[in-house]
């Protein structure tokens, strides 16, 4: 069991990534704002689950002990593998999947794609009373979204935009998005994406004057 890796982090696509470890190259299926928050050429230390299949070897990495958890007890619900399992952590974080399985509330897992309504009924069922709701579930709207914020100015800095010119385009897509794409990186990453030019520009952006590299 392969229960962590740390190393240089060699490439990042999508929800993968690659890291370096001893001189070996390990792909590690992470979520996708795990994969925001990860940057080319840095250090990387990541709590990982190796699956092991007959035609496979599968290595998946989550930032925390808590999610590598909920990771493994999504996966001893009946019909829901380790892609599944991601899913659900891509799209809720460990402590909003306590409190859906604390309020009995399946909806929350409907929206997972790949996880049917009897899905999404036996994970409630079957993860009642092993979670606990921690405060981070009920924390103020505006301290999830500062976090998603912080997950798209990371892209737009990777991607070459300076961290000041990103930062005005977050603070400006977060102005004109809507709740619901407040809530989700690529949703607010689009629009962000949407009110800057080339990155090249953000180079020299400052000397364009006011609003240069912005549209």
């Amino acid at each position: 069991m392969i229960a962590s890796v740390r190393g240089t982090v060699l490439a990042v696509s999508g929800s993968a990534a690659i890291v370096e470890v001893g001189g070996v190259g390990l792909q590690v299926t992470v979520t996708p704002d795990h994969a925001l928050s990860l940057r080319v050429g840095s250090e990387a230390s990541l709590r990982t689950a190796l699956i092991v299949r007959e035609d496979e070897l599968a290595l998946y990495g989550f930032a925390d002990d808590e999610e590598r958890s909920v990771f493994d007890l999504l996966r001893g619900v009946s019909g829901v593998g380790p892609k599944s399992a991601m899913g659900v952590l891509a799209a809720l974080r460990p402590a909003e999947i306590a409190l859906a399985v604390a309020q009995e509330d399946d909806a929350a897992f409907r929206k997972v794609s790949g996880v049917g309504p009897k899905t999404a009924k036996l994970i409630v069922v079957s993860l009642a009373g092993k979670l606990h709701v921690t405060q981070t579930a009920g924390r103020p709207a505006s301290a999830a979204t500062s976090s998603i914020g912080d997950s798209v100015l990371v892209a737009l800095v990777g991607l070459g935009w300076s961290e000041r010119i990103a930062g005005q385009a977050v603070e400006e897509a977060m102005a004109s998005a809507s709740d619901a794409e407040r809530e989700a990186v690529p949703a607010l990453l689009r629009i962000a994406l949407g009110r800057l030019g080339p990155a090249g520009s953000s180079h020299d952006g400052a000397s364009h004057g006011s609003g240069g590299a912005l549209r």
